[in-house]
């Protein structure tokens, strides 16, 4: 099972979805675009791996977490 962990300012949300499942694997996919998109940094750990590394595209074969931090603001 693979996962999106979203960070916002009211903590994260996780999506689990079956790569193998075509339907959920589109939303995914969709979802990973739409993220990096709006400044969203993607950053993915495949399974037995310890650290995270920096994404800029979908792996629809990949059963691992992506992570998506929002860009930093400052003022």
């Amino acid at each position: 099972m693979a996962r999106h962990f979203v960070m916002d300012h009211s903590g994260h949300s996780t999506v689990e979805f079956d790569p193998r499942n075509t339907v959920e694997l589109s939303a995914a996919m969709e979802r990973f675009k739409a993220l990096t998109g709006d400044g969203f940094t993607a950053a993915m750990r495949k399974e037995g791996e310890r650290d995270y590394k920096v994404t800029k595209t979908f792996d629809p074969s990949a059963d691992a977490e992506t992570l998506f931090v929002p860009a930093m603001q400052g003022g």
